[in-house]
């Protein structure tokens, strides 16, 4: 097979070597990444690090890279959406797996281990606030899996059961299901975390089914999505970036899951604001298993 070369208008690396939006060079990446949405939360991780080996910011996306317990881990924070993940799933696909220098694929791939570390909204009873979900399979609202190919990989089974039970609305687009990598999966979650169907969702009001003052298309939408039930699985959550994260890995080799701390039940309409302040106990369980 002819190795693929990436014109510089694809792969676009900047002056200092350092690929466009990350700023981090291949030399500043760790086989096992630790994505968070907040910026501020990389410095949480980071603290407890034994030690850093380089710290890069720019934009949205800042980044810390050391050991913690022996392990090269790499921290980095995505902003929020899927839009940003395929931004950052692309270009750390990109650090580990395309030589810079000829701008062509490397024979030997390189897997690397992408754990999220984020905040959901919970939609279940047994998902009050305080829970720890691992995302075992996450349907994407967001459509970006639609533009690559392998696509049809994916879980379609359980993405035709979903769009049959809600009645999906072709005007809302075509969803995906995405699943977490197995052993990672087992490795995280082990007995002490909750194993959910996660929605990815293309925003944070309209499409979690929060209405201010603009109506809702379907406004059935969320009760249709909380009663949905296939092969004993259940909807447990809403947040905005597992089903790409999963589904991009999973296209490129690597192994990704997500973990989130609820810190709102929809159903017992609770929210916990002070978050910040808990969401380090997941934290450091990811760091143990990682």
């Amino acid at each position: 097979m002819t190795e693929n070369y990436f014109a510089p208008s694809e792969l676009i690396i900047n002056e200092d070597g350092s690929i466009f939006h990350l700023h981090l060079k291949p030399k500043n990446l760790a086989d096992k990444v630790i994505l968070v949405g907040d910026p501020g939360r990389v410095a949480l991780v980071a603290s407890h690090f034994d030690d850093a080996e380089c710290e890069v910011s720019n934009r949205e996306f800042r980044t810390v890279t050391g050991t913690y317990k022996g392990k090269r881990i790499t921290v980095l924070s995505t902003g929020i959406g899927c839009d940003n993940i395929d931004i950052v799933v692309n270009e750390l696909d990109a650090l580990a797996n395309i030589d810079f220098e000829t701008r062509r694929e490397k024979t030997e791939k390189r897997q690397l281990t992408l754990v999220r570390i984020g905040t959901c909204g919970g939609l279940q009873p047994h998902t009050p606030i305080g829970t720890f979900v691992a995302s075992e399979k996450s349907i994407g609202f967001d459509g970006l899996l639609n533009f690559y190919e392998g696509r049809e990989k994916l879980d379609g089974e359980f993405e035709a059961e979903f769009k049959k039970q809600v009645k999906w609305m072709q005007q809302l687009g075509n969803p995906y299901v995405a699943n977490a990598d197995p052993e990672l999966l087992n490795r995280i979650a082990q007995d002490d975390m909750v194993r959910g169907v996660t929605i990815a969702c293309g925003g944070f009001f309209g499409p979690q089914g929060r209405r201010l003052r603009l109506p809702l298309a379907d406004p059935d939408l969320n009760r249709k999505i909380e009663d949905f039930e296939y092969k004993g699985h259940k909807i447990t959550n809403f947040e905005m970036e597992s089903s790409a994260l999963a589904g991009l890995a999973y296209l490129m080799g690597h192994k990704a899951l997500t973990c989130c701390m609820v810190i709102a039940n929809r159903r017992q309409k609770e929210a916990n604001a002070g978050y910040k302040n808990t969401i380090d106990g997941l934290i450091k369980e990811v760091l143990e298993r990682i």
